[in-house]
């Protein structure tokens, strides 16, 4: 198929708005499929996994095509809950076009502002369809005003007493039209019609129709919208070019981006491929930039759903899936190795939420590894790590919701049992005064004994500024070659920690003088007298605990900015700054990670599911008396008990 006959569209929205009954309708109305599902009987061609049927809402993208006359659509349908924002990331980089589905009862709502912005910063033509028009009490006249205050002043309202509304956007789009409507005040329906399009494709206008998808009120007009109003591969305004260039044109070199990866219990992984330019046909090889490696693979499909249709090769336009890559993974770029360009990699966020992972057996122990570096290629929000410090596997996700999804995988898909708990908070220990201290190791028990001794003097350091050793040794007070080893067991002993086992920090340690023995003494005899020497010195050294704190921005309706706030303040929290994004304030402020653990699902709680907030780490400082207490008696009870 030509590539001026494709419209890729994603259907975005907030949870609930029924993007996913959309999808279905447009496939049943397009003669794709035989019978109209539902998400309540858990048979739409999107969602199929087992866990969206259970949940009856989306939580994976879901892939599809239809004809419509002469046009082929590819939908993409996204889940609306902010903790599977991984896949709208993705989804859009797949397509020219965008739906915004708004439920007509609630109007504008916190998700479907965000991915308007989203959309706002890809450049992504967009049209806007008010879904369940048909429920009770619904006003279209309010709804068009929230969506111009909240969404953009340029939405204009598609029906047959839009002419006038829409002279005026449309001759805005376009310098010539702009010429003759200034001078005849007025434009013809041909000219009204090929601006919009122009208007649409460039992002200046966005058109809205009003509808039901569950009883197909206003299909038609809306299929018109797509066909008309939406733009194809070749008209496509931004490329997200990083490296090189594209001309989305089929006669063009080939040039393609993976933008998902899905694991198919049956054929295993499937690499999601948009074709920006070219064509790529099946049983062939392709040269993949970020990899620099050439890949042989067989077959090309269409996804309907979980189905997958075989086709000979990929065009232009085209949205495919390639089994079984061995090098190829989601962001990387493919193209022909004489025309090589690079795309801009997918920004994914950061997990937000996190969890401790115990697998329950050896056996489950065996297979974790594995079963968990599938679901994060295909889910790169979903993040797992060893911490260096605490040991512990850890999880991160979007959310409670996200991180109980991708557990209930493991079970299901992997037969991996595991045990959830909170991470154990990454603290250090630092000094706050100087001091002076001898460590000394001597023993004797026949034979030769062992002798060393040492006398350091133990600075505190600004916060951040790590460790600093200094050699002041004179006369040889110590041999030399003991030097080193008397380093060595003062950073062992620091990074065991002395008063609640965390690794000692921001300190400056001076070797000043000591003594050894001709005989006895030895590099491990120094090493224990490091050791000794540098714990007496922290615990004279006025010793307390750091805490990680993090920066957290939290993005809120304004109706809500006294409970988050309050909220904050009781976690110990310090407000930054403000500041207003339309409807929505955005929230800054620094907060301890102890604190934050079951953040994501109280601020859900506190919002009604219309907060959402970012965090990084900021800083390491002392952790309050009161709350450092219990970590330090508790790290001494124990580490009490191990010693007897």
């Amino acid at each position: 198929m030509d590539a001026k006959n494709k419209r890729s569209v994603i259907l975005l929205g907030h949870a609930q708005s029924g993007k996913t009954t959309l999808a279905e309708s447009i496939l049943f109305r397009c003669k794709a499929i035989s019978r109209k599902g539902s998400t309540a009987e858990g048979n739409t061609t999107s969602d199929y996994n087992w866990d969206e049927i259970e949940r009856k809402s989306s939580i994976n993208a879901g892939f599809m095509f239809c004809d419509y006359q002469d046009i082929r659509i590819q939908l993409v349908d996204t889940p609306g809950f902010a903790d599977f924002y991984a896949e709208v990331l993705s989804g859009v980089r797949a397509v020219d076009n965008a739906i915004v589905v708004i439920d007509g009862s609630s109007g504008v709502e916190v998700g479907t502002e965000k991915v308007w912005e989203l959309l706002e910063e890809a450049g992504i033509p967009r049209i806007v369809f008010v879904n369940k028009i048909d429920k009770e009490g619904v006003d279209k006249d309010k709804i068009v005003e929230d969506i111009r205050k909240s969404l953009s002043p340029h939405a204009v309202v598609l029906n047959s007493s839009a002419l006038e509304e829409l002279m005026e956007p449309v001759a805005e789009s376009d310098d010539m039209l702009l010429e003759k409507y200034l001078a005849a005040g007025k434009l013809t329906l041909e000219e009204i019609n090929s601006g919009l399009h122009k208007a649409v494709a460039s992002a200046k206008v966005f058109p809205v129709l009003f509808g039901s998808a569950l009883t197909d009120s206003g299909l038609d007009e809306f299929l018109k919208a797509i066909k008309d109003d939406l733009v194809s591969p070749d008209e496509r305004p931004n490329m997200q070019v990083k490296d090189g260039e594209v001309k989305s044109q089929e006669a063009a070199p080939f040039s393609g981006f993976v933008f998902k990866s899905i694991f198919d219990p049956y054929v295993g992984q499937l690499s999601l491929v948009r074709v920006f330019s070219g064509k790529l046909a099946g049983n062939t090889t392709f040269y993949n930039v970020n990899q620099k490696n050439v890949e042989r693979f067989g077959q090309l499909y269409f996804l309907q759903g979980k189905e997958q249709r075989l086709v000979e090769a990929a065009t232009c336009g085209d949205i495919v899936a390639i089994p079984k890559l061995k090098f190829t993974h989601t962001s990387d770029t493919l193209a022909e190795a004489a025309h090589p360009v690079v795309f801009n990699p997918i920004e994914f966020p950061e997990g937000m939420m996190s969890a401790s992972v115990k697998p329950r057996t050896r056996q489950d122990e065996e297979k974790i590894s594995q079963a968990l570096a599938k679901l994060v290629a295909e889910d790169p929000t979903f993040r797992e790590k060893v911490d260096p410090q605490t040991k512990e596997m850890i999880v991160s996700g979007l959310g409670d919701l996200h991180l109980h999804v991708m557990i209930n995988r493991l079970k299901k898909r992997f037969n991996v049992e595991v045990e959830l708990g909170k991470p154990k908070v990454p603290y250090k220990e630092t000094i706050t005064r100087s001091t002076k201290i001898q460590g000394k190791f001597k023993r004797q028990s026949g034979g030769r004994g062992q002798y060393g001794d040492v006398w350091i003097e133990v600075h505190p350091l600004e916060h951040g500024k790590g460790f600093d050793f200094v050699d002041k040794v004179v006369g040889g007070a110590i041999p030399r070659n003991f030097i080193p080893s008397a380093e060595k067991g003062i950073v062992k002993a620091m990074s065991e920690g002395v008063i609640a086992g965390y690794p000692v920090v921001d300190m400056q340690v001076i070797l000043f003088d000591g003594s050894y023995h001709d005989v006895d003494s030895s590099d491990m005899a120094f090493q224990i007298a490091g050791s000794m020497a540098l714990k007496k010195a922290v615990s004279a050294a006025g010793p307390v605990l750091l805490e990680p704190v993090m920066e957290i921005e939290v993005f809120i309706p304004e109706e809500y900015l006294g409970a988050v706030s309050g909220d904050l303040n009781s976690r110990r929290g310090r407000t930054l700054g403000m500041e207003a994004k339309g409807r929505t304030q955005a929230l800054r402020a620094s907060v301890p990670l102890s604190e934050m653990f079951t953040y994501a699902s109280d601020l859900r709680s506190l919002t009604q599911g219309k907060g959402s907030f970012t965090m990084k780490f900021s800083h390491y400082e002392q952790v309050p008396g009161k709350m450092a207490q219990p970590v330090i008696a508790h790290y001494q009870e124990h580490h009490k008990a191990e010693e007897e």
